[in-house]
């Protein structure tokens, strides 16, 4: 197997653990059928599982720091595949919480694991490139995974897509025994010093536009599916195509994040983006299958796109404002993700409870405002300490 394959295969791994993570987005009703819960408690799912990623992973990763990078990547994908496995087995909602929590401890492991050894394994002058291409298999999960996942749900049931994530699972463990050489683990870096960048004034803002910004988005996309059902007016059939194409518009959005970033700049990319999301959110609450089909998946392809835009150039803002500690900020940024993520689920089921299901595009439009508000913050703090430089210097 050589080099570039190696890198896809993560890639792919990488699918398994972001299909594993957003298929509760794609099936929310039939689970919440299902259970015979209502469906703000089947969000807590999404709740439960970002809260562990993001606080557990962090931690076992500093105690794991100096284990043999691919035994790591293959015990953690055993966790994960056990945690699919308890997910197909168990009945109840209760004992599929406490798999959920399982599968967020070894997805965390996974992910991160497997960013490190595309980056120790790639040629060189591919490291980013490499990192680039294991992220793009959790945005393909959002493309094939969820839709398809909501396919083989309306045919064999939501659970028989965690079994059939467990096979992979296990076939991925033993390709990647054999295929990743074995890599030495890292110099420890305390969690005291990666939290201590957090006390400075850009990197808080820095974060804080994160969690706006996908907190806003997770409140909406959380309830996508029933909000697709019950307000918008999709039928059955058509929620896997819309699903499809938000998630082809995801991929375009993230893309075109990139390249406008490195024409345009961060300011421009971001606010922009971010201006488009709000308006997309506000329009899709006024568009129904009434007035048309088509309009309610033109809307659905703004938003994927307007929101996913802003993923890589976040990233790229927050390297930018910490260079000597890229990888501490990516890590700090992965961990806020998942925080937001958490969030954005569990307001959206305190909205769909107190309120109606219609209001999550509101709230949602009104975070990722906040995100924009903090980001003009954070651009001005930029321009005055570069100000205050220039006078120095003269």
């Amino acid at each position: 197997m050589t080099g570039a394959w190696k890198i896809y295969f993560l890639a792919i791994v990488s699918f398994l653990v972001g299909t594993s993570e957003y298929i509760i987005s794609g099936v929310l009703d039939k689970i919440a059928e299902s259970f015979g819960i209502t469906i703000t408690a089947a969000g807590q799912l999404i709740t439960v599982f970002s809260l562990v990623y993001a606080i557990v992973t962090p931690i076992l990763m500093a105690f794991t720091a100096t284990v043999e990078r691919r035994r790591l990547l293959v015990y953690s994908l055993g966790i994960f595949v056990f945690a699919n496995i308890l997910s197909f087995a168990l009945p109840g909602y209760i004992p599929f919480v406490i798999a959920r929590v399982v599968m967020a401890m070894g997805a965390g492991m996974v992910v991160v694991t497997a960013l490190g050894i595309a980056a120790q394994i790639a040629p060189p002058g591919k490291q980013a490139s490499s990192i680039a291409t294991v992220v793009m298999g959790f945005t393909a999960s959002l493309i094939i995974g969820v839709p398809l996942g909501r396919v083989v749900a309306a045919v064999i049931g939501w659970k028989s897509v965690f079994g059939f994530i467990a096979i992979l699972g296990v076939v991925s463990m033993v390709v990647l025994n054999k295929a990743i050489p074995r890599i030495k683990g890292d110099a420890p870096v305390p969690l005291l010093q990666q939290f201590a960048l957090i006390k400075k004034p850009k990197v808080a803002l820095g974060l804080a536009i994160t969690f706006f910004w996908l907190g806003g988005y997770s409140v909406a996309y959380t309830y996508l599916s029933p909000y697709l059902l019950h307000v918008s007016g999709l039928n059955e059939s058509l929620i896997s195509a819309a699903l499809f194409a938000f998630g082809i518009a995801s991929l375009v959005g993230s893309k075109f994040g990139g390249f406008s970033t490195d024409r345009w700049g961060v300011p421009l990319t971001l606010t922009g983006g971010m201006i488009l999301h709000i308006l997309a959110l506000i329009v899709l609450t006024f568009t129904h299958t009434a007035a048309s089909v088509i309009l309610v998946f033109l809307i659905l392809v703004i938003w994927s796109l307007s929101a996913w835009s802003s993923g890589p150039t976040q990233q790229y803002n927050l390297v930018q404002l910490e260079p000597n500690s890229s990888g501490v900020m990516l890590g700090l940024n992965q961990s806020m993700m998942q925080l937001s993520m958490a969030a954005g689920a569990g307001i959206g089921g305190i909205a769909v409870e107190q309120w109606s299901l219609s209001s999550i595009t509101w709230i949602g439009a009104a975070g990722v405002a906040i995100a924009m508000v903090v980001s003009f913050a954070l651009f001005r703090l930029g321009k005055r300490k570069r100000t205050a430089r220039a006078v120095i210097e003269t």
